[in-house]
Formats: C-alpha cells, sequence, structure tokens
C-alpha cells in the first residue's frame, strides 16, 4: 500500500492518468490525497471530477478555490468566465450528483501517523493547526447545509474582507474569511492581513508582501504535522521544516506532482504539455 497527496489537477484528466500510471497506482491498495482544485481551465474537467469522484474510498480529495466557484456557478451566484471550462460540468446529466458530493468534501484533511494536514491554500498565518481543526467545520457546515442556506451562503460569498481574522467575526464575514484562508490565500502583509491583489511568485512580489509561510510573526505550526498545500503554481515546489507546497504548474505547461506520504518520502511528477499560458 502507498499514499500519495497529488498536486491541482485544474480539468488536466490525462496528465493526471499517466501520472497515476508512473506511481502503478492500484485503487485496491493505495490511496491518493488530492490537494484541490480538481476542475477549471483545463480541458477535461468533467473526466478529472467523475474520475475521483468514482474513486470512493480510494482518495481523499480537499476543497480549492476553483472547485468552490464551481459550486457558485452550479448555483447561480456566480458565472463562468471566459477562460473557464466547467461548463461541460454544469451541461452533464450526472451534475447535480456530481456537485452535491462535490460540496461535502472537506476543507482540510490531516493524519497525525503519516505526519501531514492537507490545506488547499496553506495554513493562514494567524492561525495554529488547532484553529485550522476547529474553523474548517464551520465554512464545511455552510457548503453541507440545506439548499436555501447554502444558496444564502453562496450570494454572500465572494469578497476579498474582511482580510484578517479576529475570532469576533460573525455572519458572512467569518464564512468569507474561512473560505478565503483555506482556499484562496497566497501573500499577508506584516500585519497578517491576506493580500488577493498579487498571484505570481515572490521573487517579484510588490513591497510588503509575505508568503504565507514567511509571514513576520507567522503562529507555528505546534504539532509534528508538516502542512501541504497547492493553490500557486507561480510558487511552485518549496518545502521547509512544517510545509510543503506541490502545485507545480500543470495548466501551464509544467509538471502534475505527487509526494508519498509513506514511508520513504519520494517525489514524481509527469510533465504536462500545458493547456494554457501564462495570462490567458
Amino acid at each position: 500500500m502507498a499514499i500519495y497527496c497529488i498536486g491541482d489537477i485544474q480539468g488536466c484528466n490525462s496528465e493526471l492518468q499517466r501520472l497515476l500510471e508512473q506511481l502503478r497506482f492500484d485503487p485496491a491498495l493505495d490511496r491518493i490525497w488530492f490537494v484541490g482544485d480538481i476542475v477549471n481551465r483545463g480541458p477535461e474537467s468533467l473526466d478529472a471530477l467523475r474520475f475521483v469522484h468514482a474513486l470512493g474510498d480510494s482518495a481523499i480529495t480537499i476543497l480549492g478555490n476553483h472547485d468552490i466557484h464551481l459550486l457558485a456557478c452550479w448555483r447561480g451566484y456566480a458565472s463562468p468566465k471566459p477562460a473557464d471550462t466547467i461548463q461541460e460540468i454544469l451541461d452533464a446529466p450526472d451534475c447535480d450528483e456530481l456537485l452535491h458530493w462535490l460540496r461535502h468534501q472537506p476543507l482540510m484533511h490531516e493524519d497525525a501517523a503519516l505526519g501531514y494536514a492537507m490545506l488547499h491554500a496553506g495554513l493562514y498565518p494567524g492561525w495554529t493547526l488547532a484553529d485550522a481543526r476547529r474553523l474548517a467545520p464551520e465554512g464545511e457546515a455552510a457548503l453541507r447545509a440545506p439548499e436555501d442556506d447554502f444558496d444564502a451562503f453562496m450570494a454572500n460569498l465572494y469578497g476579498d474582507r474582511p482580510d484578517r481574522w479576529s475570532p469576533q467575526l460573525e455572519g458572512w464575514d467569518r464564512l468569507r474569511f474561512i473560505i478565503n484562508a483555506f482556499t484562496r490565500m497566497r501573500y499577508c502583509d506584516a500585519e497578517k492581513r491576506m493580500l488577493m491583489d498579487y498571484k505570481g511568485a515572490p521573487e517579484t512580489r510588490p513591497e510588503g508582501h509575505y508568503p504565507w509561510f514567511e509571514t513576520p510573526g507567522r503562529k507555528p505550526v505546534d504539532e509534528p504535522l508538516k502542512v501541504v498545500s497547492g493553490h500557486w503554481s507561480t510558487l511552485g515546489f518549496e518545502e521547509g521544516e512544517d510545509f510543503v507546497t506541490i502545485d507545480t504548474g500543470c495548466l501551464w505547461g509544467g509538471t502534475l506532482t505527487a509526494i508519498r506520504l509513506d514511508g520513504v518520502r519520494e517525489r514524481v511528477a509527469c510533465r504536462c504539455k500545458g493547456a494554457r499560458k501564462p495570462g490567458q
């Protein structure tokens, strides 16, 4: 048995299948963790979503920002953007089945025995893992709520504010921050305000922008767990004492990366032809 974590697929199902062949993945024996963003921008979003859904207990997937955008489009509170490739999902006969399943996926997953916690965008620097573990169920409950409550959540989801955590946050502001921290964060300022205005590589970041894992005063993970995240293709593979990032830009012609979580650490990557060019 082997357990791997795979970076952002974003609708690149052919590359996913090639990577699984390289891993000699056996769904009867092995397990895959997906770091979120199963869909969007790549040419095979429907195929990718159907495949991951069909894996059942052989896979664990958490939600990324593109997955949540798909849910908002499904409920009519957002519209597909010109570069999106989710319309085929919305038109599919099994759309409701797939997206009902998707909205019941978690915002984080952890395994103390393996020593990893998986969060799509990383760990907000004002939170410990214990904080994230306590707050994730609040966002998950809103995503899994009865339809009227779920629709109200989708209607109030979008926005970059509030940008800094406070335990006193309430209502939609509190839920919006939780979802943004788990799925959209890249940079923060020295006051731990999330900065959504820049998505590029750290080498060209504006002054005062700190990667979440380098934010001054970042709270320690405080447990013997390493945070594994995706979301940030311009960062690529990066590893520190308590984090590893594995979105290596498959969509943009980079690679689709898997890291082995059990036993001896192993990193496997599949070259991608690139469904999009930067800026598209």
